[in-house]
C-alpha cells in the first residue's frame, strides 16, 4: 500500500492482514535517506496517556503542554474533541524532532510506536471480522525490508506498545459507548469537562480539588491521597466521572443529600 491516503476501504481492500505471530522486517535509523522525513506534514492523534506520558516528560503543566505542542479539534461530525500534535508553522515538522530522531523517544505517543504497523479494530468483534495488523507502506519510507523480521507480537513488546494500549482501554471504552450512537451531541460545558478530564489532568486535578468537588461524592480517602500526585490514577478517575456525568452511569456515589448538578463550581 503506498502513495494514495490510508483509508478504511483501502485498508480493508489491499492489506494483508497481520496476525500476532505474523513476521515482517523494518528498521529505522539516521542512515536511511528518509530519516525523519516521516514525522512532517501528519496527524498524529493523540490519547489521554499519550498526552500524560508527554507533558510529565516535559515537567509541563498539562494546560501549558497543550496550548504549546496541539491542537484540539470539534466539528459537527467530531461528536466529542480530539487532541492531535501542532506540526511546526512554517516546515511543518513535528516540534520533537531533532537532527538524532526523536526528542522524547521514550515518551513518543502510540501512533508513532506502532508505526509501521496499523491496527483496523471493529467496535463489535465477530468470528469473520476480528480485529487485526496491517503494515503502512508508504512512498516516503526506505525502512521496509531493512533490519531482522519480526513477528507482530515481537514488535509491540520491544516498542513498549503495551502499557499504551492498556492504559488507553478505559478511553476507547469511553469513545465507543453507545451514547454517541443515538445522535446526541455534548453541550459546550460537557465538551470542556470531556476535554479536561481526559487531556487536561492537572486542569482537572484542581477542579477536584479546589471546588466542593469531594463534598458531594463519596470517594475513598486513599484514592483521594492518589489523585493528589499520581496522574495515572486521575486519568482512571476522569473517565470515570465522565461516565456518570455525561452518561448518567452510577459510577460514582454522591454524599446524602449531595445533588448531581452541585458537582459544577
Amino acid at each position: 500500500m503506498s502513495g494514495d491516503p490510508v483509508t478504511p476501504e483501502k485498508i480493508l481492500k489491499e492489506c494483508a492482514r497481520l496476525g500476532l505471530d505474523d513476521r515482517f522486517t523494518f528498521q529505522c535509523n539516521p542512515q536511511l535517506s528518509c530519516f525523519g522525513h516521516c514525522c512532517h506534514d501528519v496527524t498524529i492523534v493523540l490519547t489521554p496517556y499519550d498526552v500524560l506520558r508527554m507533558k510529565r516528560s516535559l515537567g509541563m503543566d498539562s494546560s501549558e503542554f497543550l496550548e504549546q505542542y496541539t491542537l484540539r479539534l470539534q466539528n459537527a461530525e467530531q461528536k466529542f474533541p480530539i487532541v492531535i500534535l501542532k506540526m511546526e508553522e512554517e516546515s511543518k515538522r513535528c516540534q520533537f524532532l531533532s537532527e538524532q530522531g526523536c526528542g522524547i523517544y521514550r515518551d513518543r505517543p502510540w501512533a508513532c510506536r506502532m508505526y509501521p504497523l496499523g491496527l483496523a479494530e471493529p467496535k463489535s468483534p465477530t468470528p469473520n471480522d476480528l480485529p487485526f495488523h496491517f503494515l503502512i507502506n508508504e512512498d516516503i519510507c526506505r525502512g521496509h525490508d531493512q533490519g531482522v523480521s519480526l513477528s507482530v507480537r515481537e514488535w509491540i513488546e520491544c516498542q513498549g506498545i503495551q502499557e499504551f494500549e492498556m492504559m488507553s482501554g478505559s478511553f476507547k471504552e469511553l469513545t465507543l459507548h453507545d451514547f454517541w450512537e443515538k445522535g446526541r451531541a455534548l453541550t459546550p460545558q460537557q465538551s470542556d469537562m470531556f476535554y479536561m478530564a481526559c487531556y487536561d489532568l492537572d486542569r482537572f486535578r484542581r477542579f477536584v480539588f479546589e471546588t466542593r468537588f469531594l463534598q458531594l461524592f463519596d470517594i475513598d480517602e486513599a484514592r483521594v491521597e492518589a489523585l493528589r500526585s499520581d496522574d495515572q490514577e486521575l486519568l482512571d478517575f476522569g473517565m470515570q466521572w465522565l461516565r456518570f456525568s455525561i452518561f448518567s452511569e452510577r459510577s460514582m456515589k454522591l454524599r446524602p443529600g449531595a445533588a448531581p448538578q452541585g458537582s459544577r463550581k
